[in-house]
């Protein structure tokens, strides 16, 4: 839980003083973005795992 208030905390303070509007939530979607890729891919990866895929 620590950790996830920690990350909660970098991700916001990231956001405060950036700028303008726009730029503040085109990076904001970018990152959340980028937080949904890398869920899909761990997703993948483990599906993979568990259903004896072969890495050759």
């Amino acid at each position: 839980m620590k950790t996830t208030l920690l990350i909660k905390e970098i991700y916001l303070e990231a956001f405060r003083n950036l700028g303008h509007a726009f730029v503040k939530s085109y990076f904001k979607a970018f990152s959340w973005f980028c937080f949904a890729s890398f869920a899909i891919m761990l997703y993948a990866f483990i599906f993979r795992v568990a259903t004896g895929f072969a890495f050759d």
